[in-house]
């Protein structure tokens, strides 16, 4: 934009001291003869009280670099007056908000991008930075499974292959995960409310595996099983659940208040596989989050490195011998 600088001059009248712009005590006319960019105004004058009032412009096209930090010299015979153009001072407001503003969207970004990736980023972190050792918590198991025993033969099926099949098949032995379940794991005779009891206090999560319809909703009202067991959940230990859909459940209110309150803290993971090996991979998106919900895994420290220790015998000798032996470093 065009900058103008006025300098005013008061002289008796008569006077005829001459008037002008300089820079680097040459003509501003002159000195930017070529480019024109900076020029002298036109001379103007008032009269009053036997004294001349002059103002004197000089006029600024355009202002370059090099123009910030020389004097303009305005010139009235023996006395001078300057003006120096600096820089303006740089706004740090702007510079503020539009930092302020990258951080925010980078900060929303990347709670997107962990909301959206949360359970592959957890699990990779547990598998690159996993502990050894044993937890040191008084637990034997990492999950009790409790799952309703359904009358009815096509959905008992689907029920025992899910808890007795593929659940220790990916849970056990793909990731390591040590689970009870009742039925497998207890002694014959052992009365259900005793075995209950004091096994779901030796787990770190719970394991429930739901039924839509009426096939599970009255067994988990009236088992004992799973009374102790939702028993120590809310009341006792606190234990994590993990709620397993096998179909999904549209109306919650048919169950009991206490799996409402569950399915309200915790959650509910649907069951999205079949009954087929292809179900039976961990990495697939139904275990991964049955796996983010499971206790971090620890795994056992690596064994010493055994040594073989190898005595030679002679050749030359028609009886020899060969000891073989390990020695731990």
């Amino acid at each position: 934009s065009t900058l103008i600088v006025d300098c005013n001059i008061t002289d008796t009248w008569g006077n005829t001291n001459p008037r002008c712009w300089r820079v680097n005590n040459t003509l501003v006319d002159v000195y930017y003869r070529e480019s024109k960019r900076i020029q002298e105004g036109i001379e103007n004058y008032t009269v009053s009280q036997g004294h001349m009032f002059y103002t004197m412009n000089i006029t600024f096209l355009e202002v370059k670099m090099e123009d910030y930090g020389h004097p303009f010299t305005c010139h009235a015979g023996v006395s001078a007056a300057y003006v120096i153009l600096k820089l303006p001072v740089p706004d740090f407001r702007a510079y503020l908000i539009g930092g302020l503003l990258v951080l925010t969207s980078a900060a929303v970004s990347a709670v997107c991008i962990y909301n959206v990736f949360k359970i592959d980023v957890v699990l990779w972190y547990r598998s690159a930075f996993h502990s050894a050792g044993p937890i040191e918590d008084g637990k034997l198991y990492d999950a009790y499974v409790l799952y309703p025993k359904p009358q009815r033969e096509s959905h008992s099926h689907d029920v025992d292959t899910l808890v007795l099949k593929i659940l220790p098949e990916v849970l056990e032995r793909q990731c390591g995960y040590k689970l009870f379940i009742f039925g497998r794991d207890d002694f014959p005779g052992q009365a259900v409310v005793s075995v209950t009891d004091e096994n779901i206090k030796l787990c770190r999560r719970l394991i429930i595996i739901i039924v839509p319809k009426a096939l599970s909703l009255d067994l988990l009202r009236n088992m004992s099983e799973e009374q102790i067991a939702v028993y120590n959940v809310l009341i006792q230990d606190g234990i994590k659940v993990i709620l397993i859909e096998l179909e999904k459940v549209k109306d919650y209110t048919t169950l009991p208040e206490s799996i409402q309150y569950i399915k309200q803290k915790h959650g509910a993971v649907q069951w999205s596989g079949d009954f087929t090996e292809q179900s039976q991979c961990a990495k697939t998106k139904f275990w991964k989050k049955v796996r983010y919900h499971m206790p971090p895994k620890r795994w056992p420290p690596s064994p010493p490195v055994q040594l073989l220790k190898h005595t030679p015998f002679d050749l030359m000798d028609s009886k020899w011998e060969a000891n073989v032996g390990f020695i731990t470093p």
